[in-house]
């Protein structure tokens, strides 16, 4: 049997981690600078985090969410303190697919609407809704279009208050900061302006805080620069730090009821582990504080090159925009001088490095970034 093949592959085959390295199946080193799409939170084979994991594998890998699982009010504690989201409630899925999927559901089934507004550049899954609201046709099949969505231009609030303006809308759905729409940050004004937007007209807000969230930003949640509180918020990659889980925070304004959600496979006990130890880890190692003052070193450098034409984000999630295509540059990087990047369309290099990332690490990488961008690569 084939594999069914969807994804562009390099030719390389990573066999282990450690901290912000891989290695391939050949011994060759590479620094890690993408994370595997921001997945890696507190670095490769932590040794806190495999000995988590290695004493519940040992004791029970999963069982059904038809009993108690004293794991799953364990996270949620600790996420609530680390986050300053204590009053919340926590709904644990799989990805952060299942996370927009249903706080997408939740804000339907609360308001009894079914409009929702989403944002130019979106990106917020591959699921049935969740892939509604993300603003690619090309991945958006016939089967998804269910319902109205409408996608303004980010930071645009005249455009959400025309589209608020009939109480038709259920939810606006953002992301902390648009990823795969090329690292671009929502203006704090913005996002205070839509919150009190929001609740004005009784329309539920939802953080996509799926890639922007764990601390990647410098705050637990890239929202929290703004010092709003949405509704829902949505969370998954860095939270297992590679093992799959992902969750829904939920205001004290919902109301439980049984058979509202459900789920097999989440909060299994594994996946809380992993959960557990990765807020450990932030909070033991001030992953936090090491992602802002890192990312704010490695942006204050970059922006000396003048061969780029902006560069965005916050803390450890960072986009380098060129004028031109930037497939070249990530290859040279790649095979040339060992390092992984990721990219954003075509002309955006992305950055997500786990969040232990050292400063003379990010050093290494804008000396040997410096080199390959010299004009005679963005000619």
């Amino acid at each position: 049997m084939n594999l069914f093949n969807v994804y562009p592959l390099f030719d390389i085959e990573i066999a282990k981690g450690i901290g912000c390295r891989i290695y391939d199946n050949h011994g060759i080193e590479y620094l890690d600078l993408y994370g595997g799409h921001a997945v890696i939170s507190v670095g490769h084979s932590h040794p806190y985090y495999v000995q988590k994991l290695t004493q519940q594998l040992e004791k029970l890998v999963f069982y059904s969410n038809s009993v108690i699982n004293p794991l799953q009010k364990e996270l949620a504690d600790k996420l609530g303190k680390i986050s300053g989201y204590e009053d919340y409630s926590l709904f644990l899925v799989n990805s952060g697919a299942e996370a927009n999927e249903n706080a997408l559901k939740l804000a339907s089934f609360h308001t009894g609407r079914r409009k929702v507004i989403a944002f130019n550049k979106s990106f917020h899954g591959r699921t049935s809704a969740a892939v509604r609201v993300t603003d690619n046709p090309k991945i958006v099949a016939p089967i998804n279009e269910g319902f109205e969505v409408e996608f303004p231009a980010l930071n645009d609030i005249e455009s959400v208050r025309n589209s608020l303006r009939n109480n038709d809308v259920c939810a606006v759905i953002i992301e902390g900061i648009q990823g795969v729409g090329g690292i671009r940050v929502p203006d704090a004004d913005f996002l205070r302006e839509l919150s009190a937007e929001c609740k004005a007209t009784g329309t539920l807000l939802i953080l996509d805080e799926v890639q922007s969230g764990y601390g990647r930003s410098g705050k637990f949640f890239a929202h929290q620069h703004a010092g709003i509180r949405p509704d829902l918020i949505t969370i998954a990659k860095g939270m297992g730090n590679g093992f799959p889980i992902g969750g829904v925070l939920i205001s004290p304004d919902f109301e439980a009821s049984f058979g509202l959600l459900g789920t097999t496979f989440g909060g299994s006990h594994l996946a809380c582990t992993a959960a557990i130890a990765v807020l450990d880890i932030i909070k033991v190692e001030h992953l936090l504080e090491n992602a802002q003052k890192t990312g704010d070193y490695i942006m204050e450098e970059l922006k000396k090159m003048p061969q780029i034409k902006e560069v965005r984000g916050l803390g450890l999630m960072i986009g380098i925009e060129f004028e031109q295509p930037v497939k070249d540059i990530r290859k040279t990087l790649l095979f040339d001088k060992k390092i992984f990047t990721g990219v954003s369309g075509l002309n955006t290099i992305r950055l997500l490095p786990p969040l232990c990332l050292s400063k003379s690490d990010a050093h290494s990488f804008l000396v040997h970034f410096k080199e390959v961008i010299q004009p005679a690569f963005v000619s």
